[in-house]
């Protein structure tokens, strides 16, 4: 892919060409594409977020696809930066080597590694393990620092020459990266090619339902290519020689599936834990279109009653800031027009401080500004960290400020 944008026209997992519009959202430049301010006179192009149904399998799935090099190869986004994301990290480990029966010495591949937190964990429990991450930067840095990272997309290819040149692995990971692949087929294939016969694959991806249950919309990004069920993926693991033999829900990430794969005809049954959540999308409407039109209606809403009072605010000489600097906090003020009615942004991660936002160039500082330039209210841009953000910033609240949460309820602290 040599362009910045290509537009598919079938289904990524089935194939099918009957795609029906179900979530129209504001486009966005490329979430996480924070810039120097040196940089503010330079545009940022936007790119389509809207998502799609497939009449055929139920897959959800963004159809516009932005060339993953302009994305990934200088990529800033690492996962000790996540609150809570490594400790539930250290519990998916525990758990994969307990109920897995997985012996010590194991070879375990994780795909979009990142900084390696998981990888380390599995190092820890006496695992043999290899990286692999698109992000240059960031996988030579975990590679320095003891977990060794290819600087490569995953694909059939690589798959079969890392089991030549290091052999089968016991397992495949890839957490919240299987959501982000176009070609599905290479990849899958990969995996197929590189586990062993009593392998297993082990992925975390954000769970459709979670994201229609918990108003989760942010959680579309350019990034996020596909918008997962259990139903569609069982299918689609059978046409690639594979078995999707457990899955569960996780509450990362504002509701996230763990499913297990084996290859075909593998030597563990298929757990009842599979049919029942099959069972629970289809009551849940999942392959129905109007499931997504309430859905949509709902942040619809709170995008109303939100812009009401930052419009209130501005009118009356307050300032409104905004916490976040992240893919979800471009997508989430780019569908509720808050491009031009910000003043400032803070965040905790570093990388992040004293850049400008995607597209809008909104400046970005550290969380003292809060204090230091005491804005009048404070969105809440991550909600489903409110509470944290809150509770790590009573002192704002102390001297007059106000957090405001757009979601899952409009709300004023």
């Amino acid at each position: 892919m040599t362009d910045a944008i290509y537009r598919r026209d079938t289904c990524r997992l089935c194939g099918g060409p009957d795609l029906s519009l179900i979530m129209p959202l504001a486009p966005t430049p490329i979430g996480d594409d924070f810039v120097p301010p040196e940089r503010s006179e330079e545009p940022q192009d936007s790119y389509p977020l809207d998502v799609y149904l497939c009449q055929q399998c139920s897959h959800v799935q963004l159809l516009d696809v932005v060339n993953p090099e302009i994305i990934y190869r200088k990529y800033n986004y690492v996962t000790v930066s996540s609150p809570g994301l490594p400790k539930h990290f250290q519990q998916y480990v525990d758990a994969v080597i307990n109920n897995l029966e997985v012996s010590r010495d194991s070879f375990v591949v994780d795909l979009g590694s990142n900084d390696g937190t998981l990888l380390k964990c599995f190092q820890a429990s006496g695992m043999n393990v290899l990286g692999v991450d698109p992000a240059v930067d960031i996988a030579r840095a975990a590679t320095e620092q003891g977990t060794e990272t290819l600087p490569h997309f995953f694909d059939s290819a690589l798959g079969q020459q890392i089991r030549r040149e290091r052999g089968a692995a016991r397992i495949v990971t890839a957490n919240n990266i299987f959501a982000n692949v176009d070609d599905l087929d290479s990849i899958t294939d990969g995996i197929r090619h590189l586990l062993a016969d009593n392998g297993v694959f082990v992925f975390e991806t954000g769970y459709l339902l979670g994201m229609v249950e918990n108003l989760v919309f942010d959680n579309v990004y350019h990034e996020h290519l596909s918008y997962y069920a259990a139903k569609p993926l069982e299918n689609f693991f059978r046409r690639h020689g594979m078995e999707l033999f457990d899955a569960e829900r996780v509450p990362t990430k504002g509701g996230s599936l763990r499913g297990f794969v084996q290859l075909a005809n593998g030597p563990r049954k298929v757990s009842q834990n599979v049919s029942d959540l099959i069972d629970l999308e289809i009551e849940r409407g999942l392959g129905d279109a109007k499931t997504f039109e309430t859905y949509m209606a709902k942040i619809n809403s709170a995008k109303a009653e939100t812009l009401a009072f930052v419009d209130s605010a501005r009118a009356r000489g307050e300032t409104v800031a905004g916490y976040g600097a992240s893919h979800s906090v471009t997508t989430i003020m780019y569908h509720f027009d808050l491009t031009d009615r910000l003043d400032f942004l803070v965040d905790d991660n570093p990388r992040k401080q004293n850049l400008v936002s995607p597209g809008c160039h909104i400046p970005v500082w550290a969380p003292d500004a809060l204090y230091d330039k005491r804005p009048d209210h404070v969105l809440v841009l991550p909600w489903r960290f409110r509470d944290a953000i809150v509770q790590q910033h009573d002192a704002y609240l102390a001297k007059g400020g106000h957090f405001v949460v757009p979601l899952p309820e409009f709300e004023v602290i």
